[in-house]
């Protein structure tokens, strides 16, 4: 006889049948008596196999919801050390930023980068990518050209980002899915150059808008060297066909890699393991992305004007330098957990977020600000980016853009002149800053602020024979100081400052996703709430429901539907329409997935979910409720089986 526990049951789909079954014959196998059977570790397990790394659940941060501020650096930093690790649980096959086939590309994108800084006439670098992507190339491109102009050469930089400009500062994602918007803007960009490298940026390799820009350019060999920097395996590239188009990511990606036999293209890819929240590409994705592209376009740089080599041990350097900015800012552990539990509570206690940053420190702080509304579902004012000198400093393309509404005020003039006066106790203000910014400035808006509250704390990255005085650092509550070598910036103040932004992004990162945490937006490492705005998010939304469930994809997204347009009866329309339409219903909406999610585990109403939501605002824990009180999910305290 042999008797079977089970831990946390879902209902008997065909897929919980299988993975019983299965798991029943390895008991018998093993002539086991007594076997636990955990259904909703066997199912998540099983339907991660079929997920790309980059969406799948990172074992790491599993319970990271049930995490105080001090455990949740440390999950996030055996996460992010990840970036950097040889393999990830032992995994010999997949290749790894430090492997030598992604280190040789990088040589050979730097080689371009370095021919067309020769030769800049009727030549351009263009970066492109969607969201966190492309904020992050529109920082690469304008440090770059700023660089080149300050030693009077070409400025050869360009970006472009899914949505123009205002995605800099808002959640655009309906461009991305636009294939055919991508090449065009990609095409009015290039007019008129006769040699373009193009890096499209897309983590998952899943962006149809720099998919159409990639196939663009593999139509125009003559004129561009298309580069498709991802972080996932080839074959494990988005497959579903896209808007108007005949092709998907995937074969985009195998174009591109038949193509780089013949060195007319490059794809770069590698593996960074799952990210600390499911698919938040924003965190490691992003940081990879700025290693990545900064070490090749300095590389070139350096060949082009300073004669020096390009080799496999210089791009392994630098990659181990930004390696050191990791260790470093990890260091200051204690300062990190302090900072995420401030801004959990402003959050908990429904108050506000706010980041003053100088020069791209504030540009890395309005990035973090803006990824946190599709992710976590955020209210547009929970966390918010200021900058220095407003859009002046930006230097962004389409120039200021204020008058489109108040999520584009963004100087810290507009800062004071319409949030200062409603500041409470419980709003947390987080400065950032370095040594080499005016700190006049800086305790001159700190002295104003402290009229209101004395909530404020600092990120302050300084040197070690240039420190920050003593005074500036006394006017803040808890201040994360990092001292740098001053051997770094001596060398080469541009590797410095990229340092320092890769440093205030790691603990941005950190603090906006403890914050949501700690407010209880995330179940387990899923981002249980996010906005259902795009095809990739749509896909998700159906992912997370598929994993707590158990059921089907038909029912997954048949629930999630009637959650979109808040009905129990989809009409023929609702269900004939496409993803896009399904979206745009989706963009206005809230507590979709929950919703959903609420409606399939109870198998009730859209306005019995609605009622159960309300009476655990707390996401998480009305997730936890309904998935313990389950009808349809009943214990098995045993089975016998003869």
């Amino acid at each position: 006889m042999l008797t079977v526990f089970s831990i946390r049951a879902f209902p008997l789909s065909a897929l919980n049948f299988m993975l019983l079954h299965c798991a029943l014959f390895c008991a018998e196998t093993l002539k086991s008596s007594y076997y636990l059977i955990n259904m909703d570790h066997l199912k998540q397990s099983c339907y991660e196999l079929s997920l790309p790394v980059t969406e799948k659940s990172n074992p790491i941060s599993r319970d990271i919801d049930r995490a105080h501020s001090k455990q949740m650096v440390q999950i996030l930093k055996e996460c992010d050390a990840e970036i950097f690790e040889e393999k990830i649980n032992h995994d010999p096959f997949y290749q790894r930023l430090y492997s030598l086939p992604v280190i040789q590309t990088m040589v050979d994108v730097a080689k371009r980068v370095e021919m067309i800084l020769r030769d800049p006439e009727e030549s351009l670098i263009v970066l492109s990518g969607c969201g966190t992507s492309g904020r992050i190339a529109f920082l690469l491109v304008t440090s770059f050209n700023e660089m080149l102009k300050a030693q009077r050469q070409k400025q050869i930089c360009s970006y472009i980002i899914a949505g123009g400009d205002r995605a800099l500062l808002t959640s655009q994602e309906a461009p991305e899915d636009d294939p055919g918007l991508g090449a065009r803007m990609l095409e009015k960009v290039c007019a008129g150059k006769k040699d373009v490298l193009f890096i499209g940026i897309s983590c998952g390799m899943s962006a149809p808008f720099v998919a159409g820009q990639l196939d663009f350019c593999l139509n125009h060999l003559d004129i561009f060297t298309p580069v498709l920097l991802g972080f996932n395996p080839v074959h494990m590239a988005r497959s579903e066909l896209m808007q108007d188009c005949s092709f998907h990511f995937k074969d985009v990606a195998e174009r591109m890699a038949a193509e780089q036999r013949h060195k007319k293209a490059y794809v770069l890819n590698p593996v960074l393991g799952a990210e600390a929240i499911s698919g938040s590409s924003r965190m490691k994705g992003g940081s990879a992305t700025k290693i990545i592209l900064e070490t090749v376009l300095l590389a070139g740089h350096e060949a082009a004007f300073r004669d020096k080599m390009m080799t496999p041990e210089y791009m392994s350097a630098s990659i181990t330098a930004s390696e050191m900015v990791y260790d470093t800012t990890y260091s200051r552990s204690d300062e990190l957990a302090a900072l995420i539990h401030k801004a959990g509570e402003s959050l908990q206690m429904k108050a506000h977020v706010y980041y003053l940053g100088w020069k791209t420190l504030g540009i890395i702080g309005m990035t973090d600000a803006s990824e946190c509304i599709p992710t976590y579902g955020a209210d547009f004012g929970d966390i918010r980016g200021f900058i220095n000198n407003g859009f002046s400093e930006m230097k962004n393309k389409e120039g200021d853009l204020s008058c489109l509404g108040k999520e584009f005020i963004l100087g810290h003039k507009d800062f004071v002149d319409t949030i200062l006066h409603s500041l409470s106790q419980n709003d947390m203000i987080l400065f950032l800053f370095t040594v080499n910014d005016d700190h006049h400035e800086v305790t001159a808006l700190a002295n104003q602020l402290r009229q209101r509250t004395s909530n404020l704390h600092a990120i302050a990255h300084d040197l070690e024979k240039f420190t920050i005085p003593e005074k500036v650092c006394h006017m803040f509550e808890t201040v994360l100081n990092i001292t740098w070598p001053f051997s770094s910036a001596k060398d080469n103040s541009v590797v410095m400052r990229q340092h320092w932004e890769l440093s205030t992004k790691l603990c941005l990162n950190a603090i906006s996703t403890g914050a949501h945490v700690l407010k209880g937006k995330v179940y387990m490492n899923y981002m249980i709430d996010l906005r259902v705005t795009n095809s990739k998010l749509y896909r998700r939304a159906i992912n997370i429901l598929q994993r707590f469930t158990g059921c089907s994809k038909t029912e997954c997204e048949s629930a999630l539907l009637r959650a979109v347009y808040r009905t129990d009866d989809l009409t023929e329309d609702m269900t004939a329409a496409d993803v896009h339409a399904h979206t745009d219903a989706a963009n206005t909406q809230e507590r979709v997935v929950p919703t959903a999610l609420v409606m399939i585990q109870s198998g009730c109403t859209h306005a019995e979910a609605q009622r159960h939501l309300d009476c655990h605002p707390v996401i998480r824990d009305a997730v936890s409720a309904c998935l313990n009180s389950s009808k349809t999910r009943a214990l098995w305290t045993e089975h016998t089986i003869k």
